[in-house]
């Protein structure tokens, strides 16, 4: 059933009023959807830092939402490639020193069907090591941060995590045997989702005032196919992008700027688009399906990530 919460058009950006005094941290946030998010808050006076790879693109990105925002515009950006552990940490450091406030961590960053099986420098899965555990230690090491303005953790997840095997195939986590470009996608997307549950059951009566909200765009016109994915998957998603089937990137951000900004969401829940197959229409709460918080897995995912990241979460 379609969520009405927000009316017959679904959430939008002009249900919010300034943002000025907040503070946003998007990964992956020079283009596609991140890049949208930038602008939107951006537009409501809030400040912006960007984590991304490439300097040279960041570099441009800043440039444009100065040419459209004006020279005061509040942007920056800390380089960090999240393949890599130890540009993580180093980028979280800076971060750390020079951002006084994180209203919202947004998890927006992620590489997707990678044709044929790579791993990163720390030897993971490039997939799993990209999306899920590089934010899984970006959002340890900023925790504090974000819970001293009782700020929020948003993991930009994917409609894949329902394609696959739904579960974490923890003996084979770089999948050696099994390598194919979707299903291990689908696999990384639903570690993030089990990240992001787990870390809610964890906070749960600490006290702690960090909230955390998962989401997807629905079928956007970013370019993360077009970037990672092999030349049939981009050719197939030239094709279908040019179908109503896909939104604009602008859109495709609602979710995460709707998650970094409202209030009275529920944790416990997946939002996005809502209209046909979820891939675009008015946003709002969609289907979550169960075996994204199944609590043995999450809870084994956690602690294997702690081990693989060398990273341990302290509550």
């Amino acid at each position: 059933m379609a969520d009405t919460t927000f009316g017959p058009k679904g959430w939008t950006p002009e249900r919010l009023g300034s943002l000025a005094a907040k503070t946003y941290v998007i990964t992956g946030a020079n283009a596609g959807a991140g890049f949208q998010a930038a602008r939107t808050f951006l537009s409501k006076r809030a400040k912006v830092v960007m984590l991304n790879r490439s300097a040279d693109k960041s570099t441009a990105a800043v440039k444009e939402l100065k040419t459209e925002f004006g020279a005061n515009a509040d942007v920056s950006f800390v380089r960090m490639d999240l393949s890599d552990l130890t540009s993580v940490r180093a980028a979280a450091e800076e971060v750390i020193k020079t951002i006084p406030q994180i209203d919202a961590l947004i998890c927006n960053a992620a590489i997707a069907q990678v044709p044929t099986q790579k791993l990163t420098v720390d030897g993971f899965e490039s997939q799993l090591g990209t999306n899920h555990y590089g934010h899984f230690m970006l959002c340890g090491m900023l925790f504090d941060r974000i819970e001293a303005s009782k700020g929020r953790i948003v993991v930009v997840a994917s409609l894949g995590y329902n394609l696959g095997i739904k579960t974490i195939q923890f003996d084979d986590m770089n999948w050696d045997k099994n390598y194919s470009a979707n299903p291990v996608y689908s696999q990384s997307k639903l570690a993030q989702m089990m990240f992001a549950y787990e870390l809610q059951d964890r906070l749960e009566g600490t006290g702690k005032g960090v909230q955390v909200y998962v989401c997807h765009p629905g079928a956007s016109a970013t370019s993360l196919i077009s970037t990672s994915g092999g030349v049939l998957t981009r050719m197939a998603w030239w094709l279908m992008s040019k179908t109503p089937l896909v939104q604009t990137a602008e859109k495709g951000a609602y979710p995460e700027i709707m998650c970094a900004t409202e209030d009275g969401l529920e944790q416990r829940a997946l939002y996005g688009p809502t209209g046909l197959m979820q891939t675009g229409g008015p946003v709002g709460k969609g289907t979550l399906n169960p075996h994204a918080y199944d609590k043995t897995v999450m809870a084994k995912l956690w602690n294997v990530s702690e081990e693989a990241t060398g990273f341990s979460w302290a509550f």
